[in-house]
């Protein structure tokens, strides 16, 4: 049953309703970057260079002309994705610089790590088995072209593109068949739009009927707990997280050492938390306090080693409601935005029984079925979920992702059966 979910349906099937793709520009701003970053899916916009910047980059390599007007039609977008910038990367960089101002005004180009892996650009027509495959190898976005004529393809044909077999379609190709459908850059106005894998995940959770029994089985009986992740002490500076967080998925985990040796999560450093936080007192905290105290925060009455935890932000304009401050204020857990309950957390020790709120990590236990992870991530739009031991409490077994779970649905026998004949 769920091989006809891949096979049978195509990248098409999942565009529908999706908006056009709008650009955000490597010249823009970090402030600008802030407030793009709080409206994307998994704590993380694309970059992309402008037309002309890309022809210029592309002579400079080759030691060629800039291209005509006729030339730069031809461009394809994808050769102008630069990569993904998260909102972890925005606030280690403020962390790290000491003048906000400057800092806020930065073109995002200086901060940005250049990784044009992580989009594809794919055919609407490529099947959802290959879309899978591309993604379980690090590719976080397709860029597929969007036309108002299209209305999906039917299960009957959807092997079926443009009158020819996909079985011998190489899975990163771009190019279409035949003469009706042309080169995606071919022309000036052709439109994209970009899927995730949160919107993949939200595909197959509307059809779970179609991957039984896969659905009801457990976690850890498909094999979808990683244990590889990157976990900081509680009582370690907050800013060793900037050089130990992953880009996939996003986030450190904060933890604290049981008697016995096991680890226990009481918090998490992310692109899913700190996606629509206050950016400046973020990184306030990142940089002078530890990885248990930042992720609780503190109330604006709380001293930590008799001290007012004050900071001036030195941008002196108004910022309506994008999550940068813009006044003196001191550090607290409202003002980072995790929770605004009452605590007073003097001691790391102190700290396990203190988390709620936003700060609370998503989790689950090691026998929950992955229709339960999968429907917990897309409620709460996160990119992950820890996994806990379900005869230990709170002891941390490791996360399920996106790659994980897209791993899970296509390790399948049927699934892996049909596609390697088709």
């Amino acid at each position: 049953m769920a091989a006809s979910v891949f096979l049978h349906h195509v990248v098409g099937d999942l565009t529908l309703g999706k908006p056009e793709l709008v650009e955000f520009h490597e010249s823009e701003t970090v402030e600008a970057a802030i407030r793009a970053i709080g409206d994307c899916s998994e704590g993380a916009v694309a970059v992309w260079r402008k037309r002309a910047a890309v022809h210029q980059h592309l002579g400079h390599q080759q030691q060629l002309q800039p291209p005509s007007p006729a030339q730069s039609a031809e461009e394809p977008r994808v050769a102008r994705f630069v990569g993904m910038l998260s909102s972890v990367d925005v606030v280690a960089f403020l962390a790290r610089t000491g003048d906000h101002e400057r800092a806020l005004r930065t073109p995002v180009s200086e901060v940005v790590t250049p990784d044009s892996s992580l989009l594809k650009e794919v055919d609407p027509g490529t099947r959802l088995i290959d879309a899978l495959e591309m993604m379980k190898q690090g590719v976080r976005r397709l860029l597929v072209r969007k036309s108002v004529a299209w209305r999906g393809m039917s299960k009957r044909f959807s092997i079926l593109y443009n009158g020819k077999w996909l079985k011998n379609q190489d899975p990163s190709s771009v190019t279409g068949s035949g003469s009706s459908h042309p080169s995606f850059s071919s022309r000036e106005n052709i439109k994209f739009c970009c899927l995730s894998r949160e919107d993949v995940v939200r595909f197959l959770i509307g059809r779970l009927g179609a991957l039984a029994p896969l659905p009801l089985s457990p976690i850890s009986a498909l094999g979808a707990i990683s244990a590889h992740y990157a976990q900081i002490n509680a009582s370690s500076p907050a800013l060793e997280c900037s050089r130990k967080i992953p880009q996939d998925p996003c986030v450190v985990a904060v933890v604290e050492t049981n008697p016995d040796g096991a680890h226990k999560i009481i918090g998490e450093i992310s692109a899913y938390k700190l996606q629509k936080c206050d950016y400046l007192a973020a990184a306030w905290g990142i940089a002078n306090c530890s990885a248990g105290q930042f992720i609780l925060g503190f109330e604006d009455n709380t001293t930590m080693l008799g001290s007012r935890l004050d900071f001036a932000p030195s941008s002196p304009q108004e910022d309506g409601g994008a999550g940068v401050a813009s006044r003196s204020k001191r550090f607290s857990s409202r003002s980072i935005g995790f929770f605004s309950g009452q605590v007073n957390p003097l001691s790391v020790g102190g700290l396990r029984s203190m988390y709620r709120g936003r700060s609370t990590p998503l989790m689950c236990k090691n026998t929950s079925s992955l229709a339960a992870v999968m429907a917990q991530m897309l409620s709460h739009r996160a990119t992950h979920v820890w996994v806990t031991d379900a005869n230990s409490d709170d002891a941390l077994v490791g996360i399920v992702c996106y790659t994980d779970i897209l791993n899970a649905v296509t390790r399948n026998p049927s699934a892996t059966a049909s596609s390697s004949s088709s």
